[in-house]
């Protein structure tokens, strides 16, 4: 599964916190000292290995499989399709609870060999587009480029975009020729959770789904079989932090212009080198560093975003 996608409510987990310690607080000041109370230490027993809980079995449910293979077919049959994607994800803020950060997705895309992303969000917009000749990737405030030739397949330009300069996107899986391979690779457990009526607008059957790299929570259109959110927990994150994917303004096979995959600003712009972001920069040009660190003894200024 290579959906980047999506995870808690850690205001609500951090106010539930802050009550739990309050009460822990009140209930320690009244009550007396263990040593008042030898014979109930006493009493207390250590848990039995034999008493512990046992882990659930995995289970791959078809009713599961099937709604992922009725989203695949619905996205593999759609000649043109276009959706907004407005990803949150959790990053660790120095406090504890995590912060969240959002970029929206406009995409629009045309088989077998035509594709246009539109990137506002919580940083620097940007731009992509693809014509089944030429990828590439618009920076509008900078007004860079940076542009390569491309494979003949959307399949094959994401992967190529992805191994040139680690260009991502997080609903990748739903854009390729074979969804349902790429939404069920390795899997590993997979059941129905049950109806909902209060994602996107329509009624949606909730599934789980998880292979060894990630765990995720699924609405998908109970009539329109089309994915409506995407939850994600990743299995080597430490902290579980979350990804959250929300997919609306579905059209399938509608009218597309003849020139959405292009852009005449972005070929006008100044060019810049397809590559990855970790490479060397060119010569004379200096990379975006931070402030130099503070003399020992100096007062650190204090960040609105942390």
């Amino acid at each position: 599964m290579k959906i980047v996608t999506f995870q808690r409510n850690s205001l609500a987990k951090a106010l539930v916190f802050a009550v739990a310690l309050t009460v822990t607080a009140a209930v320690t000041a009244q009550t007396p000292p263990v040593a008042s109370a030898p014979a109930a230490a006493k009493a207390v027993k250590k848990p039995s290995a034999k008493s512990a809980t046992p882990a659930p079995k995995l289970i791959v449910e078809p009713k599961a499989m099937d709604l992922l293979k009725a989203v695949s077919a619905r996205l593999a049959a759609a000649r043109t399709m276009s959706f907004t994607a407005n990803v949150g994800y959790e990053f660790p803020s120095k406090f504890g609870p995590p912060l969240v950060y959002t970029t929206r997705y406009e995409v629009t895309m045309q088989r077998p060999d035509k594709l246009r992303i539109l990137m506002p969000g919580d940083g620097p917009a940007s731009e992509f587009y693809y014509d089944g000749k030429s990828m590439m990737a618009y920076a509008p405030a900078e007004d860079l480029v940076a542009m390569a030739d491309a494979p003949p397949t959307i399949d094959a330009a994401l992967k190529s975009a992805y191994d040139m300069a680690a260009l991502f996107f997080p609903f990748t899986d739903l854009l390729v020729a074979d969804p349902y391979a790429a939404l069920t690779e390795g899997t590993i457990l997979a059941f129905y959770i049950g109806p909902s009526g209060v994602v996107g607008g329509v009624k949606t059957d909730m599934l789980a789904w998880a292979n060894n790299d990630v765990f995720l929570q699924i609405w998908i259109g109970a009539d329109d079989k089309l994915p409506r959110r995407i939850r994600a927990v990743y299995k080597a994150d430490p902290l579980r932090l979350r990804h959250e994917m929300d997919l609306t303004n579905w059209q399938i096979d509608g009218v597309i212009a003849a020139d959405a995959f292009a852009s005449p600003k972005a070929q006008a712009a100044k060019r810049i080198a397809f590559r990855h972001p970790g490479a060397t920069p060119p010569p004379g040009v200096k990379p975006i560093v931070g402030a130099k660190p503070a003399k020992a003894g100096a007062a650190q200024p204090a960040t609105k975003s942390q």
